[in-house]
């Protein structure tokens, strides 16, 4: 990157970080649709910075398949924090945020296969049973979790598979076309881990008791956004 290009890009970390903090602090007090309007300005940033590492890398099919993955992001965070400001609506924005998220990560997907040095189809089979462990686990393990998914158990089981798929598809592409050659799946998958990891805790909130806390919203918001903006910046680890 030139120098003035870095610049750009510290600094949409730096503004997206205080977005962040802004949000937070409105998000903690209560839902209410400036936190949302401001929840959306944050997913901006990784957005922008989405947008120079791909304009540095000239927009090969791996940065716009990520692109996509998180245009669909922030769609999701927007549908995602209606639910608590329109109440009456709560089931349409709850599944309008699944599936936004869902089909950002088979966007993902996509990109590991546009991005790998040489795809190996065998990386599609740990992954799957990963994904499989995972759909498993949230299925027959609500009781164990303290979790009450009612008319959401099978849309989380789904949305859990997708999810815990991307994120070792992109690792395990990467290891079997080599580690050093792959570092854009590498920190894409990095950035999916993340993502799981917001995820468990977000679950907690929706389905479980007494998870609602400012802690559990902090950390929540804290690693997605991390996750997002790390997928982001595998873009710019494209050799």
């Amino acid at each position: 990157m030139t120098t003035a290009q870095t610049v750009i890009y510290v600094a949409s970390l730096v503004l997206g970080a205080a977005a962040l903090c802004f949000f937070l602090k409105l998000r903690v007090k209560q839902c209410s649709a400036k936190a949302t309007v401001s929840k959306a300005f944050v997913s901006v940033f990784f957005i922008l910075s989405w947008i120079i590492a791909a304009y540095v890398k000239g927009m090969p099919a791996f940065a716009a398949f990520v692109g996509a993955g998180l245009l669909l992001g922030l769609l999701g965070d927007i549908w995602l924090d209606l639910k608590f400001c329109y109440a009456p609506d709560n089931d349409f924005y709850t599944k309008m945020g699944f599936l936004s998220f869902a089909i950002g990560h088979v966007f993902y997907c996509a990109g590991v296969v546009a991005g790998v040095t040489e795809f190996k189809p065998v990386a599609i089979l740990p992954a799957c049973g990963i994904a499989l462990v995972a759909a498993l686990v949230v299925f027959f393990g609500e009781k164990a979790m303290k979790l009450k998914y009612g008319a959401y158990k099978m849309i989380s089981t789904l949305y859990g598979a997708v999810l815990f798929f991307m994120a070792a598809f992109a690792f395990f592409a990467a290891l079997f076309a080599g580690l050093k050659d792959n570092m854009n799946l590498v920190v894409m998958a990095v950035g999916g881990v993340l993502f799981v990891l917001s995820d468990l805790i977000l679950s907690g909130t929706y389905f479980g008791e007494g998870k609602n806390r400012p802690v559990d919203i902090v950390t929540n918001h804290v690693l997605y956004y991390a996750a997002q903006f790390v997928i982001a910046a595998s873009v710019l680890f494209i050799k």
